[in-house]
């Protein structure tokens, strides 16, 4: 287990609190002071940092051996115990994040009350390295790459009949097919860190959803 590694589980377990979380917390401390970690980019689940390190990868990266360490947050909830922990406040390291549009509001208001701004915008948030999907990460891959190539991925997973049955329920039959698609993508556990991986792996790096795009400079440039 590498150094960012041994951060980002450290980080989880000090903000669930707990018997573990002194020692956790610890352990963070010692990895923020004595490695080269200088990025945290908090993401709202596993399937998200999957993407980004999937994407990162495409581009010939290694987000661990840049010291970036992409933490999960188990739900957007969570944040403002993240960035108690890592910002200013904190251990003060450097701070960046991805959200779904309908939690925006929960991550400007964290920021906010770690000290990064006042009345935060969308656009207020990018300088500061944070960006908001347009609906989620799934509708911008979808989006990204086109319903025909989405299907086709699905069908090199294996999952192509499971879709066509998906397709047929009548919850879902009138549906426009990119619902369909972002629903399906999300009916079981662990799919969507499945799908996260070979959906970024199907775009040309000419269409990469844009807060994934700008997510990634701003941690090389950070």
């Amino acid at each position: 287990m590498d150094a960012t590694e041994r951060f980002r589980t450290a980080v989880v377990e000090w903000a669930a609190g707990g018997t573990g979380a002194p020692a956790a917390a610890e352990v963070a401390h010692e990895l923020a002071a004595g490695t080269a970690l200088r990025t945290a980019v908090l993401v709202e689940g596993v399937s998200d940092r999957v993407a980004l390190e999937a994407l990162a990868a495409r581009h010939g990266r290694d987000l661990g051996a840049e010291g970036v360490a992409v933490v999960p947050l188990g739900g957007a909830t969570s944040i403002g115990r993240f960035l108690d922990l890592l910002g200013p406040q904190g251990l003060g390291i450097g701070l960046a994040g991805l959200c779904d549009a309908g939690e925006e509001s929960h991550f400007s208001r964290a920021l906010e009350r770690a000290g990064l701004g006042g009345g935060l915008s969308r656009a207020d948030m990018e300088p500061l390295g944070f960006y908001v999907c347009v609906a989620d990460l799934e509708e911008e891959l979808i989006r990204s790459l086109g319903t025909t190539s989405v299907q086709q991925v699905i069908d090199a997973q294996g999952d192509l009949r499971a879709f066509r049955i998906f397709q047929k329920q009548p919850a879902q039959r009138e549906r426009m097919v990119e619902h369909q698609l972002r629903r399906f993508i999300g009916t079981i556990s662990g799919r969507k860190s499945q799908y996260a991986r070979s959906l970024i792996d199907a775009l040309e790096l000419t269409r990469i959803p844009r807060p994934l795009d700008r997510l990634l400079a701003h941690v090389s440039a950070s």
